[in-house]
């Protein structure tokens, strides 16, 4: 779920708030800093990094198909010739 940062009307507190993606900005919150349900706006912020978890996630995940094909033909030439007749 994304976070989101919203600035008050007025005394200009910045606070997060994790909203889900499809939820409508807020027009009205309580600020962190003043404590009064006041109007606010919600800011553009950088975004967030995209994390991998798990396992299978590996740089060389995603390689051209000239690569592949280049790293299959090298190790079929580091075999021994005789591995390779078979």
């Amino acid at each position: 779920m994304p976070t989101y940062e919203y600035q008050c009307e007025r005394c200009e507190g910045v606070q997060e708030l994790l909203q889900p993606i499809t939820a409508k900005p807020k027009k009205r919150l309580r600020c962190d800093a003043c404590g009064k349900i006041t109007p606010c706006r919600r800011l553009i912020g950088t975004g967030g990094g995209v994390l991998f978890r798990g396992s299978g996630f590996y740089e060389t995940d995603y390689r051209s198909d000239s690569y592949k094909r280049d790293a299959k033909r090298d190790a079929e030439a580091s075999k021994p010739k005789e591995k390779r007749d078979k």
